[in-house]
Formats: structure tokens, C-alpha cells, sequence
């Protein structure tokens, strides 16, 4: 079975979902950073494609892609490093995450299929629209046992919100807020009753709250209402600020209240 299937079978409560991205912030760091999330305790690690222009992340996640691209990091490198570190790492769900644009130089299929021989368990494109996916990529998912997970944000109508419910597999990414990735202190209130608005809907794929978490309160509250938490820039910046990946990630652990 799927490892991130198995994973959302299994664990349906207070997930921990940490993005990084890939080359950052050395060419290197992508097999150190996943044995550093995995050892620390997280639930599921998001490996992000670098991208010269990832329009749905902030200051933080484009400064590391920029970075990761200037060291070197390309998609095909990517999934060598990530096959890899699941080698080291045999049972942790990867997600890649990333942008149309490398995928499709790749070319459709020979993305899913390397990915799938790399020891990726699913993949999150933002720019990818529902219709397309429909069209394009959803026989892909089927035939190579990779789901794509779709965004929704709080602009999403309900109609959209229960047919990616009926036909993607894997979570539901549920954008916090209208606007880019960032560390947030807390959610407004108008956050919170977007998400008990989805929660209404009883959907039947679980779905993990990501932008703007960074501490136990966004964190708490992601748990509360919905499966778990995605962090991204919070983590990116202690890769930058502490002294190792290892260093980062219990750091991260303890600045959301998760023991170590």
C-alpha cells in the first residue's frame, strides 16, 4: 500500500506535515534534512521542487529556492537524493511539492514514473487547476499509485471543495488564508471559521491546514480543526539559523510543543 495512504489510514489526528525545500540550504542537504524531520518525529515530510518563481510562497520559501537553484539542485538530482533517503528512511510518506514548469520539461509521465521509482508517495503542484488535473494527470495518479493533492483555499466554493473530495486521493491542503506561505502567530477569526465551515462539509479524505503555522498556538489550533499541520517557512528559517538540520528540526519540534 501506498505509505501515505497507510499513513492517513492509520493516524487520523494531529499529523505533522514539514515542508523544505531540496538544495537548501546546501546542494547536499536533502538525504541529512529528511533523516533530521524523520528522527525528530514528524508524521509526513514535503520535499520541495525549487522554482524561479513560486507564486504561492512567500519571502522565505522564495529566497530558498532561489538559493537551492543557485547550488545547483534541478528535479532529476531531487529524486536521486530522495531515492536516497528512502533507502535510509523506508517507511515515512515524501510528497513532492512543486510547480508545473519542471514537471512538464520532464514530461508528465516520466515525472510521476521516477518519482514513483524514487519513493514518492504523492505530489502537490498549486498551479496545477482541478480541470487539468481531470484531463491530464488523474489517469497518471491512478496508474502509478500517486496522489495528487489538491489546495483549497477559503475562496474555494463548496462545489469545488466535494469533487476534488470525490476524485483526488491523499489529504486535502487547506490554505489557511487567502495569500502567500508565511509564519503567522495566530489565526484570525475569520481563518478559524473557514475552517470550521470545511468541517461542516464531512469530507472523506482527511485534511492537513498548512500556511501560516510556526507555533504551538497555529499549531494547536490546525489540529483542532482538521487532521494535523503543514509547516514550511518556519522550518526553512531554523535551516537557516541553527547549526544542522538535526539542530532545525528539534527545534521545530519544541517551538510547536511536540517532545522530541
Amino acid at each position: 500500500m501506498n505509505r501515505l495512504t497507510q499513513l492517513l489510514n492509520n493516524k487520523r489526528k494531529d499529523l505533522l506535515a514539514v515542508y523544505f525545500t531540496a538544495g537548501f540550504p546546501k546542494k547536499d542537504s536533502t538525504v541529512e534534512v529528511i533523516d533530521a524531520l524523520a528522527n525528530a518525529g514528524a508524521d509526513l515530510i514535503e520535499v520541495g521542487i525549487p522554482f524561479s518563481d513560486p507564486m504561492a510562497d512567500g519571502a522565505v520559501i522564495q529566497q530558498s529556492s532561489n538559493i537551492a537553484l543557485q547550488n545547483g539542485m534541478s528535479l532529476p538530482l531531487l529524486l536521486d537524493q530522495v531515492k536516497e533517503a528512502r533507502e535510509r528512511n523506508p517507511h515515512i510518506p515524501f510528497v513532492a511539492m512543486g510547480y508545473l514548469n519542471p514537471i512538464m520539461q520532464m514530461g508528465r509521465e516520466a515525472f510521476f514514473e521516477r518519482a514513483k521509482a524514487a519513493g514518492i508517495d504523492g505530489a502537490i503542484i498549486p498551479d496545477l487547476p482541478f480541470d487539468i488535473y481531470m484531463k491530464e494527470y488523474k489517469e497518471l495518479s491512478d496508474k502509478y499509485d500517486l496522489p495528487v493533492i489538491m489546495l483549497i483555499t477559503p475562496e474555494t466554493s463548496d462545489e469545488r471543495i466535494r469533487l476534488i473530495d470525490d476524485h483526488c486521493e491523499g489529504f486535502i491542503y487547506m490554505v489557511s488564508t487567502a495569500s502567500t506561505t508565511g509564519a503567522k502567530d495566530s489565526f484570525s477569526a475569520e481563518a478559524k471559521d473557514y475552517f470550521k465551515r470545511i468541517d461542516t462539509l464531512n469530507l472523506s479524505h482527511p485534511r492537513l491546514i498548512g500556511f501560516g503555522i510556526s507555533n504551538k498556538s497555529t499549531y494547536d489550533d490546525a489540529c483542532r480543526y482538521s487532521s494535523g499541520a503543514i509547516i514550511g517557512s518556519q522550518f526553512i528559517k531554523l535551516l537557516e539559523s541553527e547549526p544542522s538540520p538535526k539542530a532545525a528540526a528539534e527545534a521545530l519540534m519544541s517551538k510547536i510543543g511536540r517532545n522530541v
